[in-house]
């Protein structure tokens, strides 16, 4: 139905829609990680250009309804989509990336960023500092040299979004605190009993994630830790979030499927391929949500059941859930991961929970940790996800 009615509206539009293909409906979707799996920093990796055109059919559309979800936040979904569009020779269009009064905390254009997804009122970390200039004394090259009077606007924050590493960590640092001791006053002293604390929102906790360089280098999960220890050091307390947002949180898969299933027509997936390069974020994320989906499907099965039991056999029976049936993770060892250093096993809890690098907030659970399928690399991946769903094609 949604098939003819796509052809109908493109037939009666004057030719305004001369862009409709018959798209065929499909039973899997892919979710594909950026950073490690498909670039490292910005040299792309020369499996991805050949994985993609294996994905591409002779007109250059995707053989499967594909999403590309990274934690890299501090971005606009149209300049990754661009940059992603120019590195692997493929049009990606910003529907396929998913990258209040508050502070902002990141790289890049925060404000736009917070502006597009419903935040009035923003002020970023520069922002504030020049609002105080007496609050950053790390660097004494930028000290005020001229006695500085009040400000005549008392501006307060009301929450904290944290999109990403920032460029300068100790002057972030120092004013992230300064906002959380004073209740979203930083002109007045500390109070580290305070009742309640300004809510958090933090974005992306890849306490790790893989450049040029022969090693990961420090995510934004890494700054979140250094402000975490600096917040209990001086309150006794723990940071508390609002929320945590990108991989792995069940939110992010949730979105990211519900863009695949638009691409489907709005049709169910039966199965999710879930590509990355970091167990803590894309293989974690991945299983939970497998996890959150086997649930779903059980607890939806077990209600039509009793209803059925309940009214006779002649009942109806329900609507089958617009969510998909299982995700598998796939790992690939050209980021993050490295197959000559694996993490110690679930035999020694004690050191697992240790060098642990997920947020402080995740359950350090082996079975999240354990991929469905490890590969060299993204072409690898799209070489088993063909094979596996070779029958739908």
């Amino acid at each position: 139905r949604a098939l003819l009615q796509r052809w109908w509206a493109s037939s009666h539009d004057g030719g305004k829609a001369n862009n409709f293909s018959l798209v065929p409906v499909r039973q899997a979707g892919v979710i594909f990680d950026v950073d490690g799996v498909l670039v490292r920093g910005s040299a792309v990796i020369p499996a991805a250009r050949r994985a993609f055109r294996k994905l591409l059919d002779s007109n250059n559309n995707f053989l499967f309804p594909t999403v590309f979800v990274t934690n890299a936040g501090s971005c606009q979904r149209r300049h990754k989509a661009q940059q992603l569009s120019h590195l692997l020779d493929v049009q990606v269009g910003g529907c396929r990336t998913s990258c209040f009064d508050s502070s902002c905390v990141g790289a890049g254009p925060v404000t736009h960023i917070a502006n597009t997804l419903g935040f009035q009122r923003v002020m970023t970390m520069e922002q504030l500092s020049e609002h105080h200039p007496l609050l950053d004394m790390v660097d004494h090259s930028r000290n005020p040299t001229l006695p500085v009077s009040p400000a005549d606007i008392k501006l307060r924050a009301i929450s904290i979004i944290l999109f990403g590493e920032p460029v300068r960590w100790e002057t972030n640092l120092q004013l992230l605190i300064d906002v959380l001791l004073t209740n979203g006053r930083p002109e007045r002293g500390y109070d580290t009993q305070l009742s309640a604390q300004l809510p958090v929102l933090a974005c992306n906790t890849d306490l790790l994630w893989m450049a040029e360089a022969p090693s990961p280098r420090f995510g934004h999960g890494m700054f979140l830790l250094c402000l975490e220890s600096v917040y209990r050091k001086l309150t006794g307390r723990e940071l508390e979030y609002k929320a945590l947002l990108g991989k792995p949180s069940l939110v992010t898969y949730q979105y990211a499927e519900q863009v695949l299933r638009q691409q489907n027509c709005n049709r169910r997936l039966n199965t999710i391929y879930a590509v990355g390069d970091n167990l803590m974020t894309d293989i974690y994320g991945a299983n939970l949500y497998n996890r959150y989906l086997a649930q779903r499907h059980a607890a939806v099965t077990t209600t039509t059941r009793l209803v059925a039991r309940g009214m006779g056999s002649e009942v109806m029976a329900e609507e089958e859930p617009m969510s998909a049936i299982q995700c598998h993770s796939i790992l690939v060892c050209t980021g993050v991961y490295n197959p000559r250093f694996p993490l110690p096993s679930d035999q020694n809890s004690s050191i697992m929970e240790t060098v642990f690098h997920g947020h402080r907030d995740l359950v350090p659970e082996p079975d999240l940790m354990e991929p469905s399928h490890m590969v060299e690399d993204v072409e690898a991946a799209v070489d088993l996800l063909l094979q596996q769903e070779g029958s739908d094609l």
